[in-house]
């Protein structure tokens, strides 16, 4: 008898190839899609890579943009050392974001307790959009207003105080009153978004927990401190790490507010950066404290994640 074997079954037979068509729509479609990443690739490489990679080798360099560069070594970063309106300006950032900071998570998560707690569900949408409306604001505009606000000499603030017989405040010519006043209105501008995220955690929690914990006895602060602040962790934890980053940062509120006075009271790092760069021209120089402040942030971020592993609750 003879066995005829289907074509294509036979054990010698080649494996099927791609047709030439489909072949050549691959090679469209990898075409399309370089040709739509390619202006995103252009922009990060000239706008931020090549700044960064040039950022790093001008910081060993002295350059006033007139002259050639000349080689010098560590000596910018030797110069941070040394130079005391860094260091006080290093130390204002540091001061400034310990309370900011603080301030900003604990507004920013008592108001979303309040929110998602103890209010009717038609005014939620409301609040959450009148409490995040300050973010969407510049915050040159702002520092504009408050600085006209609460000016010494003619501020409606102190307008105010004065009509019940209290004394001219000097909220922005007094070192103390200047730093209070930065943090003051960072915070009222920046809290909407810690406030957010504080949101999603606490509607993550389920409400069966709490249920349990009203049978149990536990309302009210004990709920807070046993339930919610352990289970809202992880977001208190991404609130952290973005409001230090942001912060640490921080130029517009002390520069239209009191241009870094009195004094030196209020000058932060990024202030010493852009008045180094474009006022005394030592870019080098500049360049060499953008780059302890980069590694300052990294430090402090990476501080953060090492404690979080004892404080964080992942459920």
């Amino acid at each position: 008898m003879t066995v005829t074997t289907a074509p294509g079954r036979g054990a010698g037979t080649a494996a099927p190839t791609t047709p030439p068509t489909t072949r050549r729509q691959d090679t469209g479609r990898r075409a399309l899609i370089a040709v739509f990443l390619l202006p995103t690739i252009i922009g990060l490489g000239v706008f931020t890579f090549l700044p960064i990679v040039a950022s790093f080798v001008l910081a060993f360099f002295s350059w006033d943009i007139i002259t050639a560069p000349e080689f010098v070594g560590l000596g910018n970063f030797a110069d941070i050392v040394t130079d005391r309106t860094i260091r006080v300006a290093f130390g204002n950032t540091l001061l400034f974001v310990g309370v900011a900071v603080v301030l900003q998570l604990a507004v920013a998560l008592g108001l979303a307790v309040l929110v998602q707690s103890a209010m009717p569900e038609r005014l939620r949408g409301f609040f959450r959009s009148v409490l995040f409306f300050p973010l969407v604001l510049s915050a040159a505009s702002v520092s504009i207003i408050m600085s006209y606000l609460f000016n010494e000499n003619f501020g409606l603030v102190n307008h105010l105080l004065g009509q019940i017989g209290v004394p001219a405040v000097p909220w922005l010519t007094s070192p103390t009153g200047a730093m209070i006043m930065v943090v003051l209105v960072y915070v009222w501008q920046n809290f909407g978004f810690s406030f957010l995220l504080f949101l999603g955690g606490l509607s993550s929690i389920p409400k069966e927990v709490y249920e349990a914990a009203s049978v149990d006895g536990a309302t009210g602060w004990r709920q807070f401190w046993t339930i919610t602040f352990p289970l809202v962790s992880p977001t208190t934890l991404v609130a952290s790490v973005m409001a230090i980053i942001a912060a640490l940062q921080i130029f517009d509120q002390p520069y239209v507010l009191t241009r870094g006075g009195p004094g030196d009271s209020t000058r932060t790092a990024v202030m010493v950066i852009y008045e180094t760069a474009f006022k005394q021209l030592e870019f080098g120089r500049a360049s060499a404290i953008g780059i302890v402040l980069t590694i300052v942030i990294m430090l402090v971020t990476a501080l953060q994640f090492r404690l979080s592993r004892r404080f964080v609750f992942y459920g």
